[in-house]
C-alpha cells in the first residue's frame, strides 16, 4: 500500500556568475518547492528521501512531519542538504511541472 505525501521542500540561496553580467543572488528563504508523491512507508525525521526532478534525482532529509487535516495526507518538511546548488539543479526545479515553487504566507 503506498501513502500520498507532500513534499515541502526548502532549497539554498543561489549565486549565479556570468562573464557577461554582474554575478547575482536568487534567495530562497521565503519560497518552497512543492510536490506530490507516493512512498511505501511514511518518512521519519532525520531520513533521508530520494527525490528528483524530470532531468536531476537528488536527496533530501526530512524536518518536520504534519498531518493536515484539509488535505487529508501529510505534509513532510525536507532541506536540501548541500549548501548549495547549482543554477542548472535549481533551474531543473523551477522549470519542472511536478514541482511548485510557492512564497511563505507572510504574517500581516
Amino acid at each position: 500500500m503506498s501513502i500520498t505525501l507532500e513534499i515541502n521542500l526548502r532549497v539554498p540561496d543561489i549565486s549565479i556568475r556570468s562573464p557577461q553580467e554582474p554575478p547575482r543572488r536568487i534567495t530562497n528563504s521565503d519560497s518552497r518547492f512543492w510536490k506530490v508523491i507516493d512512498l511505501s512507508e511514511l518518512p521519519k525525521v532525520g531520513d533521508t528521501l530520494e527525490l528528483s526532478s524530470r532531468t536531476w534525482a537528488f536527496q533530501a532529509t526530512v524536518k518536520r512531519l504534519d498531518w493536515h487535516d484539509d488535505k487529508n495526507r501529510f505534509v513532510v518538511v525536507c532541506h536540501y542538504p548541500k549548501r548549495s546548488m547549482t543554477p542548472e539543479e535549481y533551474d531543473s526545479l523551477r522549470t519542472d511541472p511536478d514541482w511548485t515553487m510557492r512564497p511563505l504566507l507572510s504574517g500581516n
